[in-house]
């Protein structure tokens, strides 16, 4: 009986020795990162039978278990993933937020100071110190967009940066997890129990790999993990690391691809879809979603601004007298020499390609006599492809459109791509001696802003702005009726070699007074003009255009603006036959302001956005940057409500886990006693085993 009543007892305080140190353990790690609440799991022994049945044996600790559920855990490393990532967007985000939205950074106040300046050009043509104003107005303007675009470019290399920072500290991650797997492996091999202080560092560390990147594991039959990212790209297989790997993208060498490095010590390359969550994501979205775009948005208000304003300075005349096609004549206000659409092979290309992207010439309208230039370009990069030595396709890249799109073909020539590009997409493309397979990467836009400059000849010399009108209109001092026409105004395809016109006004009258109302009264134009394409607006009426017949005569009505030859202007009143109006060369026009007018005009108009149909513009530029400065700010809100939302998700899933797997010091001071309790009534047991071995010996 008394070996029996050791045996018990020793039993008991073991199991007791075992929950104090076990308690103790959890006391001590109460505040250790990472750490799970362990607990003793005791057992009976199994009793000794007897005549009179069973007799207990004791206790025994079958393991020492920890307080882990794997859904909670994984809960808490899915809301830690998406709050990293939604963190770093937001980080990245604010930046451009608060550098756009800037009173003093921002282009708002720069765009309305130049136009200021081009509206006291238009008032004071004649005045030097007017133009020099406009010119040092422009100046700034440009080195507005040129901070931005700088601003915009360290972003890009920030994020970079970051990049190859997150995928070396994400190997380290899966380094340190493969050999913790080898450690657990042992450990659980050797003596068949859970290694529970390695398992809780493995999983801190899965935690912290979470919060660079979106992971999921599968636990092994050894005790090990396989961590996987994407759509099951492996990172960690066991005891083994993957090399994860941050290298140049074979699409566009300016982005850092996120890839695996294979056995051969070379780079497979994974899609930018497959890289979610935690810092990384993070950083990949806000590169794709948000900064390209920006700066793409940037570039396409930059180069709109000096297409369209060259286009109508090119239709002016200088303070000289020179008009487009003259000697000396400046029609680029902007300088264009750096501002062009950049090109890049994707991956090796074969042949000897030789291609060239250009901006194609703004559009003009919606129609002559009124209209103004605009442009098609959108804040797309596109992909250029040719799929079989004659075949092409070319596809926007924002939206995944093919262009030209359904109903046309999946492939076109590239004479049909190029001119679809050119009357849609804002740019024209030139590509000789290619060879099927090959592919390229077109950014119409992205380097406008930081290219953008005034004319180095205009900044010389302010007089070479093109203030005034190349031509004039005038009424012939001997008319006698009342009609008028207007000063006119300049449209595409001046044609200056024709001056002087003389447009005669007749009607079937013998008489020189005012016709009666049954007989025809026309306009009559030089029979040279015979065929002349002109556009024709009647009061209250659309646009038409038709070719000056061979009697050189059209229909008049007052009110009526005709269009031809790069020149406009306004009929009105009732004149008596052989009345004549002049078109004529501005001869010293140094108080004509009519085109200066015209350029003024470009701020309140449509001349961005051009839709992929070919219709005007949509936007102005203070629209075109009040949207993009609007999106961000939309977007920046948005990651802020969604942060906080996601934060509070995160805590409510450790909540959950930490009401299971923390340690709670109230608890395991009722533990201690517990088992110091145990541990003493165990003692008992063996000091009165003790005594009546004592007293079986007196009794021999």
């Amino acid at each position: 009986m008394s070996t029996g009543l050791f045996g018990i007892g020793v039993s008991g305080l073991a199991a007791a020795q075992l929950g104090l140190l076990t308690t103790e353990h959890n006391v001590t790690n109460a505040s250790t990162p990472g750490y799970t609440r362990q607990r003793t799991i005791q057992t009976a022994v199994v009793g000794l039978s007897t005549g009179s049945g069973a007799v207990g044996q004791g206790t025994n600790v079958a393991t020492i278990e920890r307080m882990y559920d794997k859904y909670l855990t994984a809960q808490v490393n899915s809301s830690q993933t998406k709050l990293s990532e939604i963190d770093t967007y937001y980080a990245e985000i604010s930046q451009i937020d608060n550098l756009l939205a800037d009173s003093s950074a921002g282009l708002t106040p720069v765009l309305q100071g130049f136009f200021n300046g081009v509206q006291q050009v238009a008032a004071n043509p004649s005045l030097l110190s007017a133009r020099q104003s406009m010119i040092a107005s422009a100046e700034t303007l440009v080195s507005r967009f040129n901070s931005l675009d700088v601003r915009l470019d360290e972003l890009a290399n920030d994020v970079n940066g970051r990049i190859e920072d997150t995928v070396s500290s994400i190997n380290s991650y899966a380094n340190q997890i493969a050999e913790l797997n080898q450690r657990i492996v042992i450990a659980e091999s050797s003596y068949g129990q859970p290694a529970n202080d390695i398992r809780d560092q493995r999983d801190l560390l899965l935690n912290d790999l979470n919060k660079l990147i979106k992971v999921s594991t599968t636990v092994n039959s050894d005790g090990g993990i396989s961590v996987f990212v994407g759509s099951g790209q492996p990172l960690v297989i066991g005891t083994r690391g993957m090399v994860m790997t941050a290298n140049p993208s074979a699409a566009d060498s300016a982005k850092m691809a996120i890839g695996f490095e294979t056995v051969s010590g070379s780079s497979v390359e994974l899609p930018d879809s497959l890289v979610m969550g935690g810092e990384l994501g993070g950083l990949i979205k806000f590169r794709n979603e948000t900064l390209g775009r920006t700066s793409n948005e940037l570039g396409r208000m930059a180069a709109s601004m000096a297409l369209t304003f060259n286009a109508q300075n090119a239709l002016g005349q200088d303070l000289l007298g020179r008009a487009n096609g003259d000697t000396g004549f400046n029609a680029e206000f902007f300088s264009m020499t750096d501002m062009k659409p950049i090109v890049k092979q994707i991956g090796a290309v074969t042949g000897t390609p030789v291609i060239a992207v250009n901006f194609a010439s703004p559009s003009y309208g919606p129609d002559v006599t009124n209209g103004n230039f605009y442009t098609n370009l959108s804040t797309s990069d596109y992909r250029l492809t040719n799929v079989d030595g004659t075949n092409y396709t070319l596809t926007r890249l924002s939206d995944g459109q093919a262009l030209p799109p359904p109903p046309a073909a999946a492939t076109n020539t590239l004479a049909t791509v190029a001119a679809y590009a050119a009357a849609n997409e804002g740019f024209s493309i030139s590509l000789t001696g290619d060879a099927a397979g090959n592919s390229y990467l077109i950014q119409p836009t992205i380097n406008a802003a930081g290219s953008l400059a005034v004319n180095s000849a205009v900044v010389s010399d302010p007089r070479t702005v093109a203030a005034a009108l190349p031509f004039r209109t005038s009424s012939v001092i001997t008319n006698t009726g009342t009609g008028s026409i207007s000063g006119g105004g300049a449209i595409p395809g001046a044609d200056l070699t024709q001056l002087p016109i003389a447009v005669s006004y007749v009607y079937t009258s013998a008489s020189s007074g005012p016709p009666v109302v049954a007989e025809a009264r026309e306009l009559s134009f030089p029979l040279a003009l015979a065929g002349e394409t002109i556009t024709i607006k009647l009061p209250g009426a659309a646009e038409s255009t038709t070719a000056l017949p061979a009697n050189g005569k059209i229909a008049y009505t007052s009110g009526m603006e005709i269009g031809f030859s790069g020149m406009k202007f306004t009929l009105t009143g009732v004149p008596n036959n052989g009345d004549t109006f002049k078109l004529e060369r501005n001869v010293a026009a140094t108080t004509d302001g009519r085109n200066a007018l015209a350029l003024g005009k470009l701020q309140t108009q449509n001349t961005v956005a051009g839709s992929a149909t070919g219709a005007q513009g949509t936007a102005t530029f203070q629209t075109a940057f009040a949207e993009m400065v609007a999106n961000i700010g939309i977007k920046t809100r948005e990651l802020s409500v969604s942060g906080a939302a996601q934060e509070s998700m995160l805590e409510q899933a450790q909540a959950g886990r930490d009401a299971l797997s923390g340690v709670n010091l109230d608890e395991e001071a009722a533990n201690m006693i517990r088992f110091q309790q145990a541990y003493q009534a165990s003692a008992k047991i063996l000091d009165i085993g003790s005594k009546l071995f004592d007293e079986l010996l007196q009794l021999g």
